[in-house]
């Protein structure tokens, strides 16, 4: 075996109805990339998402909107049979294969290819992307982690067909597994729990950077029913505050990069001693950068003291997480916050300097056994607060408490076909009809 064995990294392409690039970039491999490189392998990383992939820039570009956000190449297939009746066009989104393919013929041939995933009812695009690896690699190993994988194992195993399928966080066994593929034994192996023991996730392996997304915690410490933050990190860690404020450091002063974004599930939990520390840090090393929140923030922890300081150190996308206005159901999920609580972080983000327009809710709609009543007055209460609702689809996840619930409520047989897992099909609204879809999107618009 070589002494540099070459491992290839994949996040492979989606097949679905709808994507976007909200900041979107495959964290959890690029910090298993750089893993990887800190135990003498040599690492490259193909990103079927990327639109700064090699040989795109002889194609017409997706439109892109601010602070590096935007659309992604695709192309138009053939719904899957199971999807035929639903009235939307289908779509693989990420490079044209001919480009994936001609990337993958430039590599030298990988001892090892480890591909990620994401959403359950994404495996369409795992499928195609294993295909043509093997197309090109037929003898090399191919390892499937992530969220669908994790989620849905014997799934994955039976319909992607990798060669290996990792589970959880999968640091340790990938490196003890890619040990006995190619004969180099592990010699530093993150501890699962220890958040400041990776090395950086490496952002460096793409081409063109448009932003970086940063992970300053693993897991959440609240136990949402319909979220499966606590399936796929079990235990809730942050990480130093010196960490987070020298890679942010780093990314901006040898990168340029002035857009990140937040992946955190509970970023201002722990405020004064965490992120309130990192921004107060910043603050004096005079890095002025841009800050955005796709992961919604808990909005009990906004206070007026904290919104300054959001404002000050740079945030310019808001989101937060209500939900819902139901308060007894909010009191089911374990009373993370009451209407004060939203009115007062409303108030306090504007009184900092915070436009209307900076700031967005998250509305989860079509939960099991949610009246359509209750997600209209979600709607109506949100924009007389004069601020933006967002409406959060609600996708049916394996083993999350909701669960058993969705599928005795829904229209499709979730447990037989991912594919039915998809928010763009409302799989468990009732009573369901596009026309009720069209008329929550439009009362949002309104």
């Amino acid at each position: 075996m070589s002494p540099t064995p070459d491992i290839l990294l994949i996040n492979p392409y989606i097949w679905d109805f709808t994507a976007f690039d909200l900041w979107a970039k495959p964290l959890g491999l690029l910090y298993l990339a750089g893993t990887l490189r800190s135990n003498g392998y040599q690492v490259h990383l193909l990103d079927c998402l990327d639109i700064h992939f090699k040989g795109t820039e002889n194609i017409p570009s997706p439109t892109r909107k601010a602070f590096g956000t935007g659309k992604y190449f695709r192309q138009r297939l053939p719904k899957p049979s199971a999807l035929q009746g639903i009235p939307k066009y289908f779509y693989r989104y990420g490079v044209p294969p001919e480009l994936f393919i001609h990337a993958l013929k430039e590599l030298p041939r990988p001892q090892a290819v480890l591909i990620t995933s994401s959403m359950t009812y994404w495996y369409g695009g795992i499928i195609e992307t294993i295909k043509l690896v093997r197309s090109v690699f037929p003898e090399c190993p191919i390892i499937l982690g992530g969220i669908y994988a994790t989620l849905m194992p014997d799934q994955a195993r039976r319909i992607a067909r990798p060669d290996y399928l990792i589970t959880g966080p999968g640091e340790e066994a990938i490196l003890k597994l890619l040990g006995s593929l190619t004969g180099k034994a592990p010699m530093v192996i993150p501890k699962v729990n220890d958040p400041d023991g990776s090395p950086l996730p490496a952002f460096d392996l793409y081409s063109s950077l448009d932003y970086v997304c940063l992970l300053t915690s693993r897991g959440c410490p609240f136990a949402c029913p319909y979220c499966a933050s606590g399936l796929l990190q079990p235990k809730f860690t942050q990480r130093s505050v010196e960490g987070v404020v020298d890679e942010i450091v780093y990314w901006h002063r040898t990168k340029g990069i002035t857009d990140f974004a937040f992946y955190d599930d509970a970023l201002l939990i722990g405020f004064e001693d965490h992120i309130g520390a990192v921004l107060v840090a910043l603050l004096k090393k005079d890095v002025f950068v841009r800050f955005h929140t796709p992961n919604a923030l808990h909005v009990r922890e906004i206070t007026p003291e904290r919104a300054r300081l959001l404002y000050r150190a740079g945030f310019k996308t808001l989101r937060l997480g209500l939900e819902t206005t139901n308060w007894d159901r909010q009191k089911a999920w374990g009373g993370k916050m009451d209407q004060e609580d939203l009115h007062r972080a409303v108030q306090a983000l504007r009184n900092s300097g915070f436009k209307d327009n900076q700031i967005e809710v998250y509305l989860l709609a079509g939960l099991p056994g949610q009246p359509i009543s209750e997600m209209e007055q979600t709607i109506q209460e949100v924009k007389t607060l004069g601020i933006r609702p967002r409406l959060a689809e609600y996708s049916p996840l394996p083993r999350t408490a909701l669960w058993d619930e969705a599928c005795r409520v829904s229209r499709f047989p979730l447990s037989e076909e991912p594919l039915f897992h998809n928010n763009s099909l409302w799989p468990c609204l009732h009573p369901f009809s596009w026309e009720t879809v069209q008329n929550l999107k439009d009362l949002v618009r309104e």
